[in-house]
């Protein structure tokens, strides 16, 4: 091969391996395929949602962050549930049902609260251990983000609007 040849070569190799990890980098994983078991005993599974902007939550009645931030989860689940938005928070499996059912009662969580008995939808998003942690799934079932503690509000309505913006 002459010099020139072997010199296009090496660039497309170059272009080719770039064009891989540009897209291995932004290629967002797909939801877990779980079903969440709602405290009335709903069944939802990731694929149901499918079309949907999803807001799925971990959190704990004895979380103080997360006790804080739920009135704003609140807020945004009732800000956005008319557009495609759907918000399941996921009490991990240390906390008590009963305390679940309670604190769900006395708030009036107006979204799906599951319960996990057996940490197995922590473990499928990704070993959750610590709350709060909130993920968004885009509507075509794919992680958008994964934040670790109390979300800055403003950034993810922005984010959500995007998202529900999207076909």
């Amino acid at each position: 091969m002459t010099r020139t040849g072997n010199r296009i070569l090496v660039a497309v190799l170059v272009a080719a391996i770039a064009f891989a990890a540009f897209a291995f980098w932004n290629a967002r994983p797909a939801a877990p395929a779980v079903t969440f078991v709602s405290l009335q005993g709903e069944k939802i599974t990731t694929s149901s949602l499918r079309g949907k902007v999803v807001l799925v939550n971990f959190w704990a009645t004895d979380c103080v962050t997360c006790v804080k931030e739920m009135p704003e989860i609140v807020s945004t689940y009732n800000k956005f549930r008319d557009h495609g938005f759907e918000t399941i928070a996921v009490a991990m499996r240390h906390d008590p049902p009963n305390y679940v059912l309670n604190y769900t009662e006395k708030n009036r969580l107006p979204f799906k609260v599951a319960l996990d008995p057996l940490g197995e939808l922590a473990k499928s998003f990704g070993e959750v251990k610590l709350t709060p942690t909130t993920f968004v799934i885009d509507k075509q079932g794919n992680v958008v983000t994964r934040i670790l503690g109390e979300p800055d509000f403003a950034k993810l309505h922005e984010l959500l609007e995007q998202k529900l913006g999207e076909t």
